[in-house]
């Protein structure tokens, strides 16, 4: 990267509103993001949105894919990669005893999972549908490989009704089952997590601190059931069609060779699974 293209990226950062914007885009990874969900999640008009999101795209710092009528945006990593390589080149002359040498992907190739079972939570905001769905489902289909674990970023009380009679229904242990604080996990009592999923587009978008030991993460939004509106065959509906969606996603997570992909593969595995899915499932 050339002074001047660094020079750039770093005054277009320097400001409070567009580093606010690239920040909440790089939480929601290579799926991205839409404008209207950027202006509520930050609070902002919408043409001030479109300023700051022109700025950092003629940075180089984001770019934008259309689907169908909609316009997502995405942080390019790849070049805030190359701005870091930049700034840390030939640090400390060298010294590694002063600062730790450059990574890039492909430093983190070889890097062992730890054993099973592996401790997974799924976020969401109300903790009372998808995320519980997410929980159910890993319990029945992961087998002993994994300890699953569900939160809420403000949590409800109790859990959705439709949805408890539908994992009733499909056979799933709803005991154990209760809507819970994400508080609850970033205690220094909670386990720690190897996988931290978020499940809806409003968790995505919370800055939340780094969770302890870098677990791997991802985003699996699915549209909230819970907003649908219309008859209680409508409503139900719209909780089956989540239901099985996200069964999609649990199946192909538990299906993965978690002991033979380094750090970087089963990240695009995840990734991959999280993308939007422009089909109803049968």
């Amino acid at each position: 990267m050339e002074l001047n293209n660094a020079t750039s990226i770093l005054s277009t950062l320097g400001h409070d509103g567009r580093l606010s914007v690239y920040r909440l885009l790089v939480r929601r990874g290579p799926v991205g993001a839409r404008p209207g969900e950027m202006a509520a999640a930050l609070g902002l008009k919408p043409n001030t949105l479109s300023v700051y999101l022109a700025a950092l795209e003629a940075a180089g710092l984001i770019h934008a894919r259309r689907d169908g009528r909609a316009i997502h945006y995405s942080a390019d990593m790849a070049r805030m990669g190359a701005l870091v390589d930049f700034l840390v080149a030939d640090c400390c002359r060298g010294r590694p005893d002063l600062c730790l040498a450059p990574q890039d992907g492909a430093a983190l190739k070889g890097r062992a999972m730890r054993e099973t079972p592996f401790n997974v939570l799924f976020i969401c905001s109300g903790n009372s549908a998808r995320s519980i769905f997410a929980e159910a489902l890993l319990r029945d289909l992961g087998g002993d490989r994994f300890n699953a674990y569900s939160a809420g970023t403000a949590a409800f009380s109790t859990l959705n009704p439709f949805a408890v009679e539908l994992l009733t229904r499909n056979g799933h242990d709803i005991a154990p089952l209760r809507a819970k604080s994400i508080a609850e996990f970033q205690t220094p009592e909670a386990p720690r997590m190897d996988f931290v999923f978020t499940v809806c587009d409003a968790a995505a978008n919370e800055d939340c601190p780094p969770w302890p030991g870098q677990p791997v993460t991802a985003h699996w939004g699915l549209p909230d059931p819970v907003k649908q509106q219309g008859t209680e065959a409508e409503k139900s509906l719209a909780f089956a069609q989540t239901y099985a969606r996200m069964r999609q996603r649990i199946q192909a997570f538990a299906a993965l060779p978690l002991d033979q992909l380094d750090k970087l593969s089963l990240q695009r595995h995840l990734d991959d699974i999280g993308r939007p899915i422009t089909d109803d499932p049968a």
